[in-house]
């Protein structure tokens, strides 16, 4: 999915991958029964569905978030949030982790697996939100908003006033 034509969006528009919120939607999605919940390994959301079909024993994704211990984003060094490599098992890349519903399930307290995103197109740059959210700006859209006019705008007033002799 291309840059959108919004000043600001959420973080799924860049998912590479549909994310499942429970069993039930991921059975409903796909038609299949999810395997069983593995407790030893963090909660996944999603899979690869080309993931099997790799020659390698991992598959590798160029874009994911980068989350602390807790779960929560981390900042680069130029303050944004932080990408880097996601390396999985091509099996556990390939299939969903996701708990049961209800509360006390073991391993479920985990943070959960990241999310590939798609690369970042050109004028589009990840920035944290109130809260520490991580969302998507689209640069120029965002600063029209932020400034009233855009350089297309600005342009066009300028033209104007030329043609008025202004």
């Amino acid at each position: 999915m291309p840059k959108l034509n919004f000043p600001i969006y959420g973080l799924e528009n860049l998912y590479l991958f549909r994310r499942y919120q429970t069993r039930t939607d991921f059975q409903k999605a796909t038609g299949q029964e999810p395997p069983p919940f593995d407790p030893n390994r963090r909660p996944k959301y999603w899979l690869d569905p080309t993931a099997k079909d790799n020659p390698r024993r991992t598959v590798v994704y160029e874009n994911t978030v980068v989350v602390s211990e807790f779960g929560k984003p981390i900042p680069g060094p130029d303050g944004k949030p932080m990408l880097d490599l996601l390396t999985l098992p091509k099996m556990e890349a390939a299939t969903v982790n996701i708990p049961p519903e209800g509360t006390n399930i073991e391993g479920a307290d985990q943070y959960e697996e990241a999310l590939p995103l798609r690369a970042l197109e050109p004028g589009e740059e990840l920035f944290f939100q109130f809260g520490g959210l991580v969302a998507v700006k689209n640069v120029e859209l965002f600063d029209a908003v932020r400034e009233g006019f855009t350089g297309a705008d600005r342009a066009l007033i300028q033209a104007i006033a030329k043609k008025l002799g202004v």
